[in-house]
């Protein structure tokens, strides 16, 4: 009997993926291309879409050709891809504009700050659903207007990534939920554009295109994609969704209660909850299973043992060498205290928060320090934690823990003992192809909703419970580092105006 398969299509910001995934979750094979950014000057980042169709077109053939008849068993096709680029395509679904900014590019920086002068937050969150922020679309809209008016106007519609890919494969226009809900534009309560956004930005509402939702079928591969890319003319094509909800769902995290925690350069968590919490310092995503994902995103993960191997050991040692070196200290490292927010933070009313140790002593040494760094990510991560949970009155009972730092041991049991709830590692860490393998089954019929696909292709390669000897005294060392924190808020200005007056070098 021949495998069924789906198609998993992945446009991230360093590649464009695909892969063959069977009825049972496997992903049986998966090729890649990779992409560049651009970066015509300091603070920007784009790409061109036309990259990313060639690379996930070269992506397909590679799996085909490997897999021969593998092209008439794929049953449906679904994409995930990197939040916020804002593709312009004309009326005939042409780029009016070749490059596109990306999640990542800082230009609307200025459009913010006026935005945030000019309008306090509630009187845009409960339209938004989020603060402001120079990733969102709707900034990236309104600078594209002002400053490349001619690829504005001839522009039809402003659509994501993968949304440029399945235009590509079908002919058809659309936005999923996910993407639409960080695009500061929509309106969580009806999930519709909101008009109330759309006049404070100064953007024109015919540009936007339908919201749909990620399971529905936006179309069929055109003949013309068909001969491009080596599929079988008319296969199912869903709306797809974000890479981040995609990874959420791929992970497991798709009830209410449940936490991700990706622990990359930066650390994202996500509370799913029922209702979008509106604050300040919350952000908030549309799930694929029709929740809502609040999310805060710590700029300083991973980046905190880079910059540690940087600093102290002028990268001469290895990262596994720096965490047994933290694993020599005890918990709590001697009442050590690691604040990270070495390059600031992406929300709220202290961006310009600094990194500090605090509680420094004789007795301290490498150890002590490496293990504080550890610490005061999680300790980070947890006061967000628990604004979330009060603010969604659902208590946290688990965190799926993905990235880069979910492969450290000792990081997992930090941040288990520290959130006071086990870390489960997803066994697979394509998360993202995973969620939209269940994303284009469930939309086949062959599971009721996404969660029971979910509950058949998730699996777990681990589970790290609190260690009950760390517990209690990160218990009591939570408090102090949260009163540490909100302590130092009055000297970041006064650190600012040290750099802006020239009174210490800034080299």
């Amino acid at each position: 009997m021949n495998e069924r398969y789906t198609l998993s299509i992945d446009v991230g910001t360093g590649s464009a993926r695909a892969a063959l995934v069977d009825g049972a979750g496997r992903i049986v094979a998966i090729a890649a291309r990779e992409h560049e950014q651009i970066v015509p000057q300091f603070g920007w980042a784009e790409q061109r879409p036309q990259e990313w169709w060639k690379g996930t077109v070269e992506s397909i053939r590679e799996l085909l050709d490997a897999h021969p008849g593998s092209a008439s068993r794929i049953e449906a096709i679904a994409a995930c891809g990197q939040m916020h680029g804002t593709v312009l395509v004309d009326a005939a679904g042409q780029l009016a504009r070749q490059t596109v900014p990306l999640w990542n590019d800082k230009r609307t920086l200025d459009i913010v700050h006026r935005f945030e002068a000019a309008h306090e937050p509630n009187s845009y969150l409960s339209e938004s659903g989020n603060p402001p922020t120079p990733a969102w679309p709707g900034f990236k809209l309104a600078w594209l207007k002002v400053h490349d008016p001619e690829a504005y106007e001839k522009a039809a519609f402003v659509i994501m990534p993968k949304d440029y890919v399945n235009l590509r494969l079908t002919g058809e226009i659309a936005m999923d939920s996910g993407d639409a809900s960080c695009s500061f534009l929509m309106n969580p309560a009806t999930r519709r554009w909101s008009d109330h956004m759309i006049n404070l930005l100064g953007i024109d509402s015919s540009k936007l295109p339908p919201i749909r939702e990620p399971l529905d079928i936006l179309g069929n591969v055109t003949a013309a994609a068909a001969r491009e890319t080596g599929l079988r003319e008319g296969t199912p094509v869903l709306v797809g969704a974000a890479d981040y909800t995609a990874a959420l769902l791929g992970s497991g995290a798709c009830r209410p209660g449940l936490v991700s925690d990706v622990g990359g350069t930066s650390l994202i968590l996500t509370l799913i909850a029922e209702k979008p919490l509106l604050d300040p310092e919350i952000s908030n995503v549309a799930t694929i299973e029709g929740n809502w994902g609040p999310f805060v995103l710590l700029e300083s993960g991973g980046d905190a043992m880079r910059w540690a191997r940087r600093a102290f050991h002028e990268k001469t040692l290895g990262y596994a060498d720096i965490v047994a070196k933290a694993a020599e200290a005890p918990a709590g490292a001697n009442a050590l205290f690691f604040l990270p927010f070495l390059t600031g933070q992406r929300l709220g009313s202290y961006r310009n928060a600094r990194a500090q140790f605090f509680g420094l002593g004789a007795g301290h040494g490498l150890a002590h320090l490496h293990r504080a760094i550890m610490e005061g990510v999680a300790f980070a991560g947890a006061r967000h934690l628990r604004v979330m949970e009060q603010a969604a009155q659902q208590k946290v009972e688990r965190v799926m823990a993905s990235g880069g730092a979910a492969k450290t041991a000792l990081w997992l049991e930090i941040k288990a003992s520290i959130y006071g709830v086990p870390l489960l590692v997803p066994a697979e860490a394509e998360c993202g192809v995973i969620g939209s393998a269940a994303m284009a089954a469930t939309a086949l019929g062959q599971f009721p909703g996404v969660q029971a696909a979910i509950s058949r292709f998730v699996h777990y390669s681990a589970e790290v419970k609190p260690n009950p000897r760390w517990v209690e005294t990160y218990a009591r060392m939570q408090p102090v580092f949260n009163r540490i924190y909100a302590n130092s808020q009055p000297l970041y200005a006064a650190l600012d105006a040290l750099l802006t007056d020239n009174v210490v070098s800034k080299d």
